[in-house]
């Protein structure tokens, strides 16, 4: 199955929260990423600009393990959820998975909110052109700044 995550932090040293986020949810299946980019938090809490990017993920887990992981990933890198869209060391969502909808509160797929957010369709263009159009990159909302590789980044 091909599937689509987004990963965001903007607590601490971002590249190495993104680092090992990306590790733990890939684990041994093959991935791209797209280039990470400086964003503006959503939500009106003060806080510092995130850094985002797109996983695509080419596995044989459900949905529901690729969210699993995406949990296991946020809670070794000591996310805490005090604060609705408030500053984060790692935030993963499964935005889409080739042939699976799902509107469970716990994993609703596609993400409810991906197509309005440039911190998610831009990054996500990059690696799926065929699946998010310029339209929709044109649509959605918020500053969005590519930076460079995650692996080039400190």
């Amino acid at each position: 199955m091909r599937a689509f995550l987004s990963f965001g932090s903007n607590v601490g040293n971002r590249a190495e929260h993104l680092r090992a986020g990306v590790a733990i949810v890939a684990g041994t299946d093959p991935y791209r990423l797209s280039r990470v980019y400086e964003t503006e938090p959503v939500g009106g809490v003060a806080q510092d600009d995130y850094w985002n990017l797109v996983m695509e993920l080419v596995t044989e887990a459900s949905p529901w393990a690729l969210l699993e992981r995406a949990q296991r990933a946020e809670a070794q890198r000591d996310r805490t959820r005090d604060v609705r869209w408030g500053p984060r060391t790692l935030d993963v969502d499964v935005l889409w998975a080739e042939g699976f909808t799902s509107d469970d509160p716990r994993l609703t797929v596609p993400h409810p909110r991906a197509m309005e957010r440039a911190f998610v369709v831009v990054p996500w263009r990059e690696l799926a052109p065929e699946l998010i159009s310029q339209f929709d990159v044109e649509r959605a909302t918020g500053r969005v700044v590519a930076l460079d590789t995650l692996e080039l980044l400190q």
